[in-house]
């Protein structure tokens, strides 16, 4: 039993996952219920998650949020979506009910009113802090900086592992735009198997440091989880995380200090 969330703002859905897998709940269940906390909360919402986040350049708030299960790799997503304040529930019921894996834009906004979901207009969408930051944006063209999607991963009793992500992007981006945050591959994978957390994570930097070259400078943060309960992380910059695992008292906070790439220009030119 183990649970992982991204940046320091995740520490209440550790706890709130932590509690549902130790009371025997399924991990898809624990990452859903906490990850729709976070993304209710209009406080949260300046994290770039979910409710309370900045709005698209047309003052928008569009969403992107994805679930996935390790056994057997279902997964669910979608991406531009209008007026649903906890877009991973309506990730999970495209996981569950949807014939298709990603639902982007209208047709997201559609299934979610199938679903019964009530889509709210933006003046209930954005926060006042927020809502501010677009009406200087307007009139300054000036941006702020956003600070990163939201990650949950969770393994309950039975070793099960489930994944999600939720992000509200950048801020004031383009109408439509979809980063890499819903994407399997990109912004979450879960699969039963694999190497090690920490060779897996570091692994994951050196593929992209040796792509790019460390001059071009790049910012990630990664996490993962085995069946073992073991995490482990790896990044270019420092990254706050927050984590649990069978036998802790409380969530702890962890910082994973950024890599040192040693004799990369090395390994460029074998």
């Amino acid at each position: 039993m183990a649970a992982i969330g991204t940046w320091p703002f995740s520490q209440s859905a550790v706890e709130k996952m932590q509690r549902m897998i130790s009371a025997g709940e399924h991990a898809t269940d624990a990452v859903e219920e906490a990850m729709a906390e976070v993304e209710d909360n209009l406080e949260t919402g300046r994290f770039v998650v979910g409710r309370g986040g900045f709005p698209n350049s047309a003052g928008v708030l569009e969403c992107d949020a994805a679930i996935m299960e390790g056994q057997p790799g279902r997964f669910g997503a979608v991406a531009a979506l209008r007026g649903v304040g906890t877009p991973i529930r309506v990730a999970r019921r495209v996981l569950d009910g949807s014939p298709h894996s990603m639902l982007v834009g209208e047709g997201a906004s559609a299934f979610a009113q199938d679903q019964g979901f009530s889509l709210d207009p933006d003046s209930r969408m954005l926060s006042a802090p927020t809502a501010a930051a677009y009406l200087e944006f307007l009139q300054k063209q000036k941006s702020v900086p956003g600070h990163d999607t939201l990650g949950l991963i969770a393994l309950d009793l039975k070793g099960n592992i489930t994944v999600g992500v939720s992000s509200s992007g950048i801020p004031f981006k383009a109408p439509g735009r979809v980063g890499d945050s819903p994407l399997p591959g990109c912004g979450l994978y879960a699969d039963q198997r694999g190497r090690a957390p920490a060779e897996a994570c570091e692994a994951v930097l050196q593929d992209i440091a040796e792509r790019l070259g460390t001059d071009e400078g790049f910012e990630i943060g990664l996490v993962a989880m085995n069946i073992k309960g073991e995490m482990g992380a790896a990044s270019s910059l420092k990254f706050p995380y927050t984590f649990w695992n069978f036998g802790m008292a409380s969530v702890e906070k962890c910082i994973q200090n950024p890599v040192t790439w040693v004799n990369l220009s090395a390994n460029q030119q074998q």
